[in-house]
């Protein structure tokens, strides 16, 4: 269960009400994670940056990929509602998550992806000049700001406790599996 209530519209104060009818209008729904972001319209905003990026990402990656690369973070930093959301994306697009086949392209951005979900600090020189085969200096500015973003979702998502819509409960994905591999998941796991 969430840590923070969401923001109910009926309740909200009217600056509130209007961040909420803006986001309705340019997504289509309140998720549970704008819900609690509803709290402050600031830190809303600060987050729906992300699809700015998305914007200017996917058609450079193309849909699949974009899903793939924040699958790739969501995962890394063991987030349930971020990797379930991308677990939809990825079986409406017509794949099995668990069974993707990859290009050398796709396992390039991928593997940024996790690497700077685990440890920026650590991208080699190799996997950047393996970037600079597929993206332009500008395009890894843009993929590299939209993964933090990403980011902040997740740990947003995961501090919070944030639920899982319902629109997600057929793709939600199991940590045993989806987080096998994250080094995340597994320190997590052997906390009390």
């Amino acid at each position: 269960m969430s840590r923070i209530s969401h923001v109910v519209y009926e309740e909200a104060e009217p600056e509130i009400r209007q961040a909420w009818d803006n986001v309705v209008e340019k997504h289509g729904s309140v998720s549970n994670m704008k819900a609690v972001l509803l709290h402050s319209p600031t830190a809303l905003n600060a987050v729906l940056e992300w699809y700015s990026l998305y914007a200017k990402v996917k058609p450079v990656l193309g849909q699949r990929l974009t899903i793939l690369f924040c699958d790739a973070i969501s995962r890394e930093n063991a987030c349930q509602l971020c990797s379930s959301y991308m677990r939809k994306g990825i079986i409406e697009g017509g794949e099995d998550p668990e069974n993707l086949i990859l290009s050398e392209r796709d396992k390039v951005i991928i593997g940024f992806g996790r690497q700077l979900a685990h440890d920026p600090n650590r991208i080699t020189d190799e996997t950047f000049s393996k970037l600079l085969d597929y993206l332009t200096e500008a395009q890894i500015v843009e993929l590299t700001a939209f993964g933090a973003l990403m980011i902040v979702n997740n740990v947003f998502n995961n501090a919070l406790r944030i639920d899982i819509d319902d629109v997600l409960a057929e793709y939600r994905v199991r940590p045993e599996i989806a987080f096998a591999g994250s080094s995340r998941y597994q320190a997590n796991k052997e906390q009390p």
